[in-house]
């Protein structure tokens, strides 16, 4: 894709919109830095880009901008649909993604991984797989490193690992991962999407450009993801609830068992995997381990390198991360459960009852979904943010002890200090996003610890 003499306009001055805009510069293009917010929240960035001939848009987006561009370049966290995309895109201008642009310039093999929760935990553990096995790996996307970073630095690797999301692949068309990987699709997003049918598509949307000859790694037990497979050409391979005869992996006690494969891939049949040494906590960390370590294996992994990476696996920040135990009480943080599905996963993976901390921002999905998974095993539900009297209403009745409203966290860990008795956890699991009181679910989480901390002392 030639860039040179082009003008690009990039929306979006966060991570991804800065690496593209440096991209574009380093291959001759005229660029365009547009952004809603004004420079001063924005930090180094654009002090940073203007010495390295960018052209910056701040404080609001014009029209005349983007009619004037050659390529659109758009950063995954604004939303495809704003007037001055529709414009530009009714003159003739193309509106890409920044995954979209990276994809055209690579030629390593490439592994994506997309689903509503579960996907940097599954994203990590091929990446380690990988590495384990001798590879020499790229993990980034959605996490981590832009894609484009990868292709401006012009390291050679030997296979690229992605975690993707649906607003990155909204704007995808030429993106063609040889293994793609769908864990999960759940209701979501519903404050940008249409409806759940809309974002359902979007995520199906990584296996637009694959043909008979990649791999599709799928859930099985997860009914939109088996009502959308029937259109995926790939390759299908399942890591839960495995249709009879098709190829995938079984849980067999502690043991991941793969059958049904066949031509070339039928020295997997019968391989067992200890999942044993693995120090994820839940049902479905066991079924990410599954899918994790059936597209390392379709990536060029060995079973040794995955048995490897399954012991030293350590769990990521803010997923039922352990904080700690006061008083017979273990605290539990799993500030990046952002919505419903991820909420009724956590619940799952503990035994005992659950001071249960809740809200945040309402992503549009309703809560009804959780009450079958909160009756019988929380103890009392606190709740904190805009959506704090919704999920009060809907999940309280099904709480032995109710709901309590919280003013902030501190407050909130206080309550729940007040209501969980020995053996007890008590577990910040929002079914929100974080943006009505914190930066990011991380801030969130790390302030849950710093008061869980305050109980210590």
């Amino acid at each position: 894709m030639e860039l040179s003499g082009k003008h690009i306009v990039v929306v979006g001055a966060a991570r991804s919109g800065a690496a593209t805009a440096r991209f574009a510069r380093s291959r001759g293009a005229r660029v365009t830095l547009s952004d809603q917010a004004p420079a001063a929240s924005l930090g180094d960035v654009p002090a940073k880009l203007a010495a390295q001939g960018v052209s910056l848009e701040l404080g609001g987006h014009h029209s005349e901008t983007f009619m004037d561009a050659d390529l659109v370049v758009l950063s995954p966290g604004v939303p495809h649909t704003i007037a001055p995309l529709e414009a530009a895109r009714r003159r003739g201008v193309p509106v890409i993604g920044e995954l979209e642009l990276a994809s055209r310039y690579l030629r390593a093999p490439m592994v994506a991984v997309t689903g509503t929760n579960g996907k940097t935990t599954v994203t990590r553990l091929i990446a380690e797989m990988l590495s384990a096995s001798q590879k020499r790996v790229f993990v980034g996307g959605n996490i981590g490193e832009p894609l484009i970073g990868l292709v401006h630095s012009g390291r050679t690797v030997d296979v690229v690992v992605v975690e993707v999301s649906s607003f990155q692949l909204d704007t995808a068309d030429a993106f063609h991962p040889g293994v793609a990987v769908l864990l999960n699709i759940s209701p979501d997003h519903l404050d940008r999407y249409d409806d759940f049918q809309a974002y359902a598509r979007a995520k199906t949307r990584i296996f637009k450009r694959q043909t008979s000859a990649d791999t599709a790694v799928l859930n099985g037990a997860d009914p939109m993801v088996r009502a959308m497979a029937e259109a995926i050409a790939a390759t299908r391979v399942w890591f839960s609830g495995r249709p009879p005869g098709a190829p995938g992996a079984d849980m067999q006690g502690s043991h991941l068992v793969l059958n049904g494969f066949s031509g070339l891939q039928d020295k997997y049949n019968g391989l067992r995997i200890d999942l044993s040494p693995l120090r994820l906590i839940g049902p479905h960390n066991r079924a990410n381990a599954a899918a994790a370590a059936l597209a390392a294996l379709s990536a060029g992994a060995d079973p040794a390198g995955i048995a490897a990476a399954l012991a030293a696996f350590a769990p990521l920040s803010h997923r039922l991360t352990p904080v700690a135990e006061i008083d017979g009480v273990r605290y539990v943080d799993d500030s990046k459960a952002t919505n419903v599905d991820a909420v009724c996963q956590a619940l799952a993976a503990f035994q005992c009852p659950v001071v249960l901390i809740a809200g945040g921002k309402d992503k549009g999905g309703g809560y009804d979904a959780l009450k079958s998974a909160v009756n019988g095993k929380v103890r009392r539900l606190i709740v904190l943010g805009e959506a704090a009297d919704t999920i009060a209403a809907q999940l309280g009745p099904c709480c032995q002890q109710g709901a309590v409203h919280a003013a902030d966290m501190h407050q909130a860990v206080a309550l729940a200090r007040a209501s969980a008795r020995r053996g007890d956890v008590v577990l910040l699991s929002p079914a929100c996003s974080s943006f009505d009181m914190f930066s990011d679910y991380a801030h969130r989480g790390r302030v849950f610890a710093a008061a869980v901390g305050k109980l210590e002392r």
